[in-house]
């Protein structure tokens, strides 16, 4: 049988969602980083409550499949992962079990059986992240890694900004250039930008995102705060496809994950 698990996560501690491989034992083995990951950590976990298998040996017989990366620092409160077993399982039991064997900063919030034809990553028809900073002069004892501004943010004008995004689009401008993935178009369905007090979180969702490209667009719209460029400035960039135009990858302390959807008959 499938299972779809939704996983919650603070990425702080993690070098990412997934397991990461630096080349080959003498046998093909591929070697693992020796770096944490939250799949690394939830595979443990489930190879542990279903004994099946250890990982005293190095085998994990419990292969997860993600919705998607999220690489160092970025949090999820609603990653998707799936999973098959050739045994029924009781979810709230489980759920239980699996949150006492966790990391305190990893969490199980739901298990379900989906059909087989079911894929985390490859059935998702969109996905939300949002971006919190602060946008305040002074630190704050509790202010933790968020990425704070000093001046002050329009934005009324970063929203006007984001509506250029809106819709599919060519974002090679907003993708990292280190990714081997040649992938480039992405439709946005969401491109909000939401003030409460002196914290502003962005909304993003879109069918798919490029590697780091909700970071960077997030870089373009404080870049062009702090040196007072015109809401266009965002669709010059767009439309020149090129990284170089856009401005920095910003910290991945605020962004999270919030909700992968899938069509109904998928689940």
């Amino acid at each position: 049988m499938r299972y779809a698990l939704e996983v919650q996560y603070r990425g702080k501690n993690y070098a990412g969602s997934q397991i990461q491989f630096e080349g080959k034992s003498e046998d093909g083995t591929r070697l693992e980083r020796t770096e944490p990951t939250i799949q690394g950590e939830l595979e443990k976990a489930l190879s542990t409550l279903i004994k099946c298998g250890s990982s005293a040996d190095n085998t994990r017989p419990i292969k997860t499949i993600f919705s998607g990366r999220t690489d160092k620092g970025v949090n999820s409160l609603g990653q998707v992962v799936h999973f098959d077993y050739d045994k029924e399982i009781v979810a709230s039991k489980f759920v239980y079990q699996m949150n006492e064997i966790l990391p305190d900063d990893i969490s199980v919030s739901n298990l379900r059986i989906v059909p087989d034809s079911f894929h985390a990553q490859k059935s998702a028809k969109s996905r939300y992240y949002r971006y919190e900073l602060i946008n305040r002069r002074y630190k704050q004892a509790f202010d933790g890694d968020i990425l704070r501004v000093k001046y002050e943010l329009d934005v009324e004008r970063m929203q006007t900004a984001l509506n250029f995004l809106l819709g599919e689009h060519d974002f090679s401008s907003f993708k990292s250039s280190g990714t081997l993935n040649p992938s480039k178009v992405c439709f946005l369905s969401r491109a909000e930008v939401e003030k409460q007090d002196d914290k502003i979180f962005i909304h993003l969702e879109g069918n798919r995102f490029l590697y780091n490209m909700v970071r960077t667009i997030i870089g373009t719209l404080l870049e062009m705060e702090g040196h007072n460029l015109p809401p266009e400035h965002m669709k010059d960039v767009l439309v020149a496809k090129d990284r170089r135009k856009a401005g920095r990858t910003v910290s991945p302390y605020g962004l999270t994950l919030m909700r992968v959807d899938y069509s109904l008959e998928e689940i």
